[in-house]
């Protein structure tokens, strides 16, 4: 599996009603993040606050923007401009709402508690391609709080979870978490 994207910014984007050109994206690409458990992303506008406790970070499978960007009959999206906090290939991520996991990108295990969809806005029919927006419903990705400290990074990574995932959906890129042995 691997971490393709990380985003964090000190300031909402993509604000108000959708059009116009892109905003500017300056600034929130990241080859790293630090996650604070209860805080979120350090140096993201949705860290510490107290509305986004269940959601302090979003994860999304850059497989659902091809498969949108191939819906639409577009060339595949810059997944940044997606504006989820971590973008990983070789996962299932929708099959982890509601359940806790772990991403280990070699520093140690940054676990996570998946959360409710993270649903699409319709700015994605200005910042994709028409029609993205639609294409996107269901595939959004998941929203989580941060249950530990830790640092993700762009490149390999591991996600443990214990959640049986589709092998033929995510290939050998998931193992499910190592359960303690009985005392």
């Amino acid at each position: 599996m691997e971490v393709v994207a990380l985003l964090a910014s000190p300031v909402h984007r993509y604000d108000g009603r959708p059009a116009g050109p892109v905003p500017p994206q300056d600034g929130d690409r990241r080859t790293a993040v630090e996650v604070r458990a209860g805080y979120g992303v350090v140096g993201d506008r949705y860290a510490g606050r107290p509305a986004h406790r269940d959601a302090q970070l979003t994860v999304l499978a850059v497989e659902a923007l091809e498969a949108v960007a191939a819906a639409v009959g577009a060339a595949p999206f810059d997944p940044h401009l997606a504006r989820r906090t971590v973008v990983l290939r070789g996962a299932e991520v929708e099959a982890l709402r509601a359940q806790r996991f772990a991403l280990d990108c070699g520093d140690g295990p940054v676990v996570l508690g998946g959360g409710r969809p993270a649903h699409p806005c319709a700015w994605l029919d200005v910042v994709l391609a028409p029609g993205a927006h639609a294409a996107a419903r269901g595939r959004g990705g998941v929203r989580c709080a941060a249950l530990s400290d830790g640092v993700l990074r762009l490149g390999p990574a591991v996600l443990s979870s214990a959640v049986p995932l589709d092998p033929a959906r995510a290939g050998d890129a998931v193992r499910p978490a190592r359960r303690p042995a009985p005392a």
